[in-house]
């Protein structure tokens, strides 16, 4: 008789064949009902699957992120089988579970599905999840022999080549062909799934873009359906009520409000600052600057041009050339006036999409001492990435941005100690920004990397002894490294729950020994030095999409691009309210005096609607008495009050 073992490490004895479902049974009707799917020996199945003897077994319910995940990816099916019954004529690619849902990727050259077609989807979605049909896998062959086989191919219209592509490349692998089917419709999966199409009752289409397959775009383009699924209706009315708060949060909404930034045709995916968004980007950047200097960086600035060969050393233009952008010279036919030509040049060029072979050149520019290290190089370094038009989105996803960026030269011995002074510093820069809900995410090597086995695992074994060793709780992150070697992420959640990857620590052995980087050690002898990549803040223009969003607009004191505006009451009271300005700008605060011919009420809801931490109004009574009336966006009105007593009452107002 069969045993497993569950999550409190007690035991338990099952009959042969018995299933997940039969465990859930057996432990009780109250989580038979609730169980959605199961983790065996780590891996989420169905609560079909018979239990091998002596696995280790957790039953997942709705409080279980693989439970929501289980159910997102059901709900992509379900959607999948309403679309061939709406559109019989599309075809069908990929439908994965996202951060928040799923998509599918629709082939309909045809026609096209629109948000006005989702609430007859949504219709036949709930029809279906009526029927409670069960979710079913299936192992298959790959002819038509095989009765799932033939069903998958057929199930719309017979002649889906992206099918054939699929299976072949499962096939190619050797791995094994599995379907889920319910009712009539079925489809090539991994799985798992929730039991039955019941489970699906709680689900809403989102949007609709577009995709090219395999993300390439010499291929057919395609319908990318987006929706999102949850376990109750409660759950889903909180969702959208989410959608609707970062609806009012976004930044690019905010910007415009607030004249932070701009975008044009004339430079697409590049922003523009407006005098506002440039203060608070100066803001953000003095920040940066105070907080390493005291962390003892050295500040340095590196040329945003260099020669394309660089990049071949780097091992950036084999794994990065397709985001690259390069220059290339033109002069005028002398023969032919109108015409243009590109000339072959001796050393081509290229725009740095990164810092690192800059500091890198930096540190090689003379002999090393081990005595100097670690060394610490920062920059806010303008970089350059091509991104494609339908991805980029405000600030989130720009062609040039600053990256707050360092590089710390070490000895092996010193890994350990720079990398947990690092997550110490992240720490500490997210509290300053009201950011206290943040994990760290361990990332090991992707497929597509330099540097030898040895490598990464002297790097990976030294990030995982920099965690461990303080007992810093992180999840692990298989495949997701930088090609140059693996990394610590920081994933931080804003003020409405969403998460963003913000701080990163990678660790490099790979690129000091491409660029013949060398110090001399305590031996007296050469020795490579260890390289680790930093960013904090990231990207500055991404963060500042970020906490344009976390803080509504409603920036705290010492970030606010402009921090008081004074409202003199008429005309006669202006000159006060200047010399109330110098003598504000003279103690270091931001400041803005309002002269338009407008009401008061007026001015003062238009500096409200700004966001402004501070409204003070000066009229007769306070040029008498060398005071302002103060209004507080957090605290409401605070009265008269002499403007040294303003001032000493103001709160955090510089970092």
């Amino acid at each position: 008789m069969p045993s497993v073992k569950l999550p409190d490490g007690s035991l338990r004895q099952l009959k042969d064949g018995a299933s997940a479902a039969d465990l859930a049974a057996a432990i009780g009707p109250g989580l038979a009902k609730a169980a959605v799917a199961a983790k065996v020996n780590g891996t989420v199945v169905d609560l079909s699957r018979p239990l091998p003897d002596g696995a280790e077994v957790a039953i997942l319910t709705k409080k279980d992120k693989e439970g929501l995940e289980v159910l997102r990816h059901s709900a992509a099916h379900l959607m999948a089988d309403a679309i061939l019954r709406i559109f019989p004529k599309a075809q069908l690619t990929i439908g994965p579970v996202v951060e928040d849902g799923f998509y599918y990727d629709i082939y309909y050259p045809e026609g096209k599905i629109t948000p006005e077609d989702f609430p007859k989807i949504e219709a036949e979605m709930a029809r279906i999840a009526k029927e409670a049909r069960p979710f079913v896998r299936c192992v298959s062959g790959y002819d038509d022999a095989n009765e799932h086989y033939a069903r998958y191919r057929a199930i719309d219209g017979g002649h889906n080549k992206f099918k054939q592509e699929l299976v072949g490349g499962i096939k190619e692998r050797g791995e094994e062909l599995t379907f889920y089917k319910h009712g009539d419709f079925i489809d090539l999966c991994r799985g798992p799934h929730v039991p039955d199409t019941g489970w699906l009752k709680h689900v809403k289409l989102t949007k609709v873009s577009g995709a090219y397959w395999r993300a390439d775009q010499t291929r057919e383009q395609l319908q990318r359906v987006y929706g999102t699924a949850f376990f109750s209706k409660e759950e889903l009315d909180a969702y959208f009520h989410m959608l609707e708060e970062a609806r009012k949060r976004d930044h690019r909404l905010i910007g415009e409000q607030q004249e932070l930034f701009m975008f044009t045709e004339d430079a697409p995916g590049f922003p523009f600052y407006l005098p506002k968004g440039a203060q608070l980007w100066n803001t953000l950047a003095a920040y940066a600057r105070n907080k390493l200097r005291k962390r003892g960086y050295h500040e340095v600035k590196a040329p945003i041009i260099l020669s394309e060969s660089l990049w071949h050393t780097s091992g950036h233009y084999e794994n990065y050339l397709e985001n690259m952008f390069f220059t290339r010279m033109k002069v005028g036919d002398e023969k032919n006036p109108g015409r243009v030509l590109d000339v072959e040049e001796e050393r081509p060029m290229a725009v740095k999409p990164m810092n690192c072979p800059g500091h890198c050149l930096i540190f090689k520019h003379k002999l090393r001492s081990h005595n100097e290290m670690p060394l610490r190089y920062s920059e806010l370094g303008l970089v350059h990435r091509r991104e494609l038009s339908g991805v980029r989105h405000g600030l989130f996803r720009v062609q040039a941005f600053t990256q707050d960026d360092a590089h710390h030269f070490v000895t092996p011995d010193q890994i350990v100690s720079e990398v947990q002074m690092l997550i110490d510093y992240f720490k500490e820069v997210y509290t300053d920004f009201e950011i206290n809900d943040y994990h760290m995410e361990l990332s090991t090597r992707p497929p597509k990397r330099v540097g030898t086995d040895e490598m990464w695992d002297r790097a990976e074994n030294a990030l995982k002894q920099a965690l461990e060793s303080r007992g810093y709780s992180y999840r692990l992150n298989p495949g997701d490294g930088a090609f140059y070697g693996p990394k610590i992420d920081f994933h931080i959640r804003d003020s409405l729950k969403r998460t963003w990857q913000c701080g990163t620590i990678q660790l490099d052995f790979s690129m000091p020994a491409r660029f013949g980087l060398e110090y001399v050690g305590a031996d007296g002898q050469r020795h490579t030095p260890v390289m680790i990549h930093r960013a904090g803040l990231g990207s500055l223009e991404r963060f500042m999409g970020m906490i344009i969003e976390h803080y509504a607009g409603a920036f705290p004191l010492w970030l606010a691009p402009v921090q008081a505006m004074i409202l003199p009451v008429g005309e006669k009271f202006e000159a006060y309210a200047q010399q109330v300005k110098d003598r504000l700008i003279d103690f270091g605060l931001r400041v803005e005096v309002n002269l338009k011919n407008d009401r008061l009420n007026y001015k003062i809801r238009e500096a409200s609607l700004q966001k402004i931490p501070y409204i003070l109004v000066v009229g007769d009574k306070e040029q008498q008495n060398g005071s302002v009336n103060v209004r507080s966006r957090d605290k409401g009105e605070l009265g008269e009050m002499p403007v040294p007593a303003f001032l000493e009452s103001l709160p955090d107002w510089k970092k």
